[in-house]
């Protein structure tokens, strides 16, 4: 009797560490955002696109015969506990893979966690070009690094007629790894730099750089941090009446939610964008652009988070065609498998190329940047 109760015990415990993943009726992909702290409009926004790609992926019979699940986590704008949140997500959760974790000081701190635990994730926003380079195998960016969108900004700077530029950027490793590049491409076009002003991620009141850039003799001024704190930086500026050109970086500062809080002092604004949500017809994957803003209104969701929430989107996308091509929801399938998807994304075919160390390199895919301008309360194409 004893002697049977030992095999039952000792096939429980088999069952519960080896067929967890073979006996599960969904496949995990957990979803590291910010959902409270500064950062919280904009990882809302992405969790609800990534919503709106499972049910889309559900619909259509999941992969590989089972249903997505998405194991949402808040890492509450925080580097640590964006990689609390990622131990959880590998160890207790049991996930295969990541999407996360929107800015770049927090995808930063996910990093390690990725090589511990040798699971791969795709990076949906963040910037830093730190990210690609460091030597991390299990990083899959499909948002631009600030490198990429500096490159896309050299073809029309001289349309622009830039001569002198001053920097405001948010101060963390996205902030400042943009004003780096954008002013070494810019030194090599013979722009001069002037200031590179900086601000916390929570400050409310940012007059003191604004006054210190108003008084300089630059004509523009290039903004970097996340979608409220720029609000806030176009009502000063308003107010102290600097009438310096602004151009933001980021790829997604979501100019609808802008033009909303900030009214006419956002009028001039310039904004380098990855996804046109606006003009549904330029998009590379017109088809899907249009889903994908139904689906997005059908919820009752603001248009206004159509810019962020692509990232969300095409993110969870991508990794269910790894999954789906690697044909089974273990790491180091998916891992090999995001080196060979070839998909069409929102801004974009997704497409991994080697960055980094040899031996060590992360996936880079190089998805399209275009540069908006607001007018009149409204969204334009900037003509050049």
């Amino acid at each position: 009797m004893t002697r049977a109760l030992g095999l039952v015990r000792t096939i429980a415990l088999a069952t519960a560490l080896f067929g967890g993943a073979a006996g599960a009726q969904t496949i995990k992909i957990g979803v590291n955002e910010p959902l409270t702290g500064a950062f919280a409009a904009s990882g809302t926004y992405v969790v609800n696109g990534a919503k709106i790609a499972a049910d889309e992926i559900n619909a259509k019979g999941g992969i590989l015969g089972k249903k997505i699940e998405l194991v949402i986590e808040d890492n509450k704008s925080n580097p640590t506990e964006a990689a609390a949140v990622a131990e959880k997500l590998i160890t207790s959760d049991k996930v295969p893979v990541l999407m996360g974790a929107w800015g770049s000081s927090l995808t930063l701190a996910v990093m390690p966690k990725l090589m511990e635990y040798e699971t791969p994730m795709v990076v949906e926003t963040s910037s830093s070009g730190k990210i690609t380079t460091t030597g991390n195998p299990f990083i899959f960016r499909i948002s631009p690094p600030s490198a990429v969108e500096a490159a896309a900004f050299k073809g029309i700077v001289d349309k622009l007629a830039l001569k002198k530029v001053d920097f405001l950027v948010i101060n963390n490793d996205w902030g400042r790894g943009t004003a780096e590049d954008f002013s070494k491409m810019m030194k090599e076009k013979g722009i001069s730099i002037g200031l590179v002003e900086t601000m916390d991620q929570g400050a409310q009141d940012m007059s003191a750089q604004l006054s210190k850039i108003k008084s300089s003799d630059s004509e523009t001024v290039i903004v970097t941090t996340a979608v409220d704190q720029l609000t806030l930086i176009f009502k000063q500026a308003a107010a102290l009446g600097l009438k310096k050109r602004i151009i933001t970086t980021g790829g997604s500062q979501n100019p609808d939610q802008i033009i909303a809080q900030a009214g006419a002092a956002a009028n001039g604004t310039m904004h380098l964008t990855t996804f046109l949500p606006w003009f549904p017809d330029k998009t590379p994957n017109p088809e899907a652009t249009n889903y994908f803003i139904t689906e997005w209104k059908k919820r009752g969701f603001d248009f206004a988070g159509c810019t962020e929430s692509f990232r969300g989107y095409d993110g969870i996308r991508t990794a269910a065609a790894a999954i789906e091509k690697a044909g089974k929801a273990e790491p180091a399938a998916i891992k090999a498998a995001l080196w060979e998807i070839n998909i069409k994304g929102l801004n974009g075919d997704i497409v991994f190329r080697k960055s980094g160390p040899q031996g060590k390199e992360s996936g880079q895919s190089q998805p399209n940047v275009y540069l908006i301008e607001i007018n009149d309360g409204k969204v334009g194409m900037k003509t050049l």
